[in-house]
């Protein structure tokens, strides 16, 4: 970074939240590191962060809502500022085959994955727009570049997120705004640690790198989007899978 800068990063208690959190924290960001339920993760990430010299505080906030979003974005701008690096990192799935999917199934991926990050960009922006700097960055998937099975409605917010990207991109480009999408692959984390073996064989050999992601993979190229070295970068989706959807 050149110079400190206010990140938020949704989601942060754990897996590549957590280590995006910390690789900002890194490169110079004050960090306000959201979470839903693990508070006592996202307590350890502030600490770690805190240890590096940098300030950060945690916020709880469920970012399927919008009321609760807008009270984080109050919350953040009056104990570090005005919100300069957004990255849109919280999610869940609920994975089934479509004629086994439940209406509920499907609202809930849909509102947490893709709604959240129009709750958040809307409330990023007004400040951005009025600095003329800042960072939009979402955690797509590459699911939402190739699909899969059992996961119509994962696929369809992270390709929604993508649509949304290059959407917001055009509208706030020429402010000194940039919006990006980062798409990871095979990465582990606490969520792929308890595939079968046989499955994660399968997928390795798919992956032309011949390894499995690490969060770190992610965090770097997220870093990269958020700093003033990717100016000149707009509306893109970036995979981080290894090579595996070339």
């Amino acid at each position: 970074m050149q110079k400190e800068r206010i990140a938020l990063v949704t989601g942060a208690g754990r897996g590549i939240g957590r280590e995006i959190a910390l690789e900002l924290a890194r490169r110079g960001c004050s960090v306000a590191v959201n979470y839903s339920r693990s508070e006592k993760a996202a307590e350890e990430a502030v600490t770690e962060i805190e240890a590096m010299g940098r300030k950060a505080f945690a916020v709880k906030a469920d970012v399927s809502s919008a009321a609760e979003v807008k009270e984080m974005f109050a919350s953040v701008a009056s104990k570090l500022g005005p919100v300069e690096i957004l990255v849109c990192n919280a999610g869940i799935t609920k994975d089934n085959l479509l004629m086994r999917m439940k209406d509920e199934d499907w609202n809930d991926v849909i509102t947490a994955d893709l709604s959240s990050l129009f709750y958040c960009a809307r409330e990023a922006l007004r400040p951005m727009l009025k600095a003329r700097w800042g960072r939009i960055i979402a955690i797509s998937s590459v699911t939402g570049l190739v699909g899969n099975p059992g996961q119509c409605n994962y696929s369809a917010a992270k390709a929604g997120m993508t649509g949304f990207i290059k959407s917001l991109a055009r509208e706030v480009g020429s402010r000194g705004i940039t919006a990006n999408a980062v798409a990871p692959g095979y990465i582990e984390t606490d969520m792929t640690s308890v595939l079968p073996p046989e499955i994660r064989e399968a997928m390795l050999k798919n992956i032309p790198s011949g390894r499995t992601g690490t969060p770190s993979d992610v965090a770097k190229a997220v870093a990269f989007l958020a700093s003033d070295d990717s100016e000149y970068i707009q509306g893109q989706v970036i995979a981080v899978d290894g090579g595996m959807t070339m």
